[in-house]
């Protein structure tokens, strides 16, 4: 209770910018943002970055994700990784409210949250969520849209092993049965919108099966929202 006191009264004091260390400002000021975080043209199924009036990658006309629309508000590069590391690792819980304000100034994500019906965060292993002590997308989540958030209705069953540089179907493979709908409750997502969010995308692939659970419960339409997506550093051979 005394953390999130404080934490609300200093995202309302004048503070220095994390980025550029210019002051006054808010926590990223509206010069780093235009800089760090500028509007760029993304694939809508991956959001992974593609030539101007380019709808898809590559990689999503070959293999179409069970995403309907995939949002990012940046790309994981600096500064953000350190601030997103901050956040997740360092218990620093009052960047979700700066991450989501950024997270709602992307192309299209407003529409999309007003147009769900539920917004899921992307759940943590329990033993992971020990460790860290919160649920960084459960976090960005209620700042997103706090009367949809359901942080029960999409579980995670079990850890997976380390995706990176495995090959796509590997990945894929490995996130099999990860996870899982509350069983009481798989049926309220049948013919709704609903909305996955996450801190940053990497490969896609924890993303793609969380929301292939969400399809074959018959979620009408599945988007996501993350603050960062990497490049293609697991690109395939």
């Amino acid at each position: 209770m005394t953390g999130s006191f404080f934490s609300h009264w200093r995202e309302r004091l004048p503070s220095r910018c994390a980025v550029c260390a210019s002051w006054p400002s808010r926590p990223v000021c509206e010069a780093c943002v235009a800089r760090f975080a500028p509007p760029v043209p993304r694939c809508a199924s991956c959001a992974l970055p593609v030539p101007e009036g380019v709808a898809q990658c590559g990689e999503c006309l070959l293999h179409p994700p069970p995403l309907d629309a995939c949002m990012a508000c940046c790309d994981y590069a600096w500064p953000w990784p350190g601030h997103i590391g901050r956040f997740k690792f360092q218990g620093e819980a009052g960047w979700a409210a700066t991450l989501a304000t950024l997270m709602r100034s992307t192309p299209w994500v407003e529409p999309t949250l007003e147009q769900a019906q539920h917004v899921l965060p992307m759940p943590l292993a329990p033993a992971r969520l020990r460790e860290r002590g919160f649920n960084q997308a459960l976090e960005l989540a209620r700042h997103l849209a706090p009367a949809k958030v359901q942080a029960r209705l999409l579980l995670r069953t079990r850890e997976t092993p380390a995706q990176s540089g495995l090959p796509r179907a590997q990945r894929l493979s490995n996130l099999r049965g990860a996870f899982a709908l509350e069983p009481t409750r798989a049926h309220e997502l049948r013919g709704r919108r609903v909305v996955l969010v996450d801190d940053v995308m990497t490969s896609g692939a924890s993303l793609f099966a969380a929301a292939q659970v969400l399809r074959d419960a018959g979620a009408a339409h599945i988007a996501a929202i993350v603050f960062a997506r990497t490049d293609r550093p697991w690109r395939d051979a």
